[in-house]
């Protein structure tokens, strides 16, 4: 499976690029047996105007709660990871969001986790909106979260 790298915004203001180190995680942490529960982490990079350079993908860690239907981030081994990048890069790499799997080919957002964006894209200290990322058997799911309203759903550019 190979994930599309580049996406874009429809009014093509925002262009977004996964590093393939991220894709690599998102291909390796896919539901694809019956039984492999959710995955996910946050998401961290650097900001170019209204664009994004997704640079890392942190892991699941044993602190995380997992299920076939469920994820459920613990703050801690993220944040401290977030927390070094940021102050080795000199704060220029940022958390920008969080990803997450779904057992579905082609993933959409539940209601939980609408809210749960919802609320961290309100946490956001920038105030820029937060990236959300589900990944699917088959394909991303990628939008850009704001505090308040609706949000930007980006699709591959080809």
């Amino acid at each position: 499976m190979q994930f599309v790298a580049d996406w874009v915004s429809d009014d093509r203001r925002v262009l977004l690029n996964f590093a393939d180190s991220v894709l690599d995680v998102f291909a390796a942490f896919r539901q694809v047996s019956a039984a492999a529960a959710e995955a996910g982490g946050v998401l961290l990079g650097t900001v170019h105007g209204r664009s994004l350079l997704i640079a890392e993908a942190t892991v699941p860690t044993h602190r995380d709660r997992r299920s076939r239907l469920l994820f459920d981030r613990s703050p801690f081994g993220h944040r401290r990871i977030a927390a070094r990048r940021w102050g080795s890069s000199a704060g220029t790499v940022r958390y920008l969001g969080e990803w997450h799997t779904h057992p579905q080919g082609k993933p959409s957002p539940s209601g939980i986790d609408r809210h749960e964006w919802g609320m961290l894209a309100k946490k956001r200290q920038d105030a820029r909106p937060m990236l959300a990322v589900i990944v699917g058997r088959d394909s991303l799911y990628v939008e850009l979260v704001p505090a308040v309203g609706h949000g930007d759903v980006l699709k591959p550019l080809r």
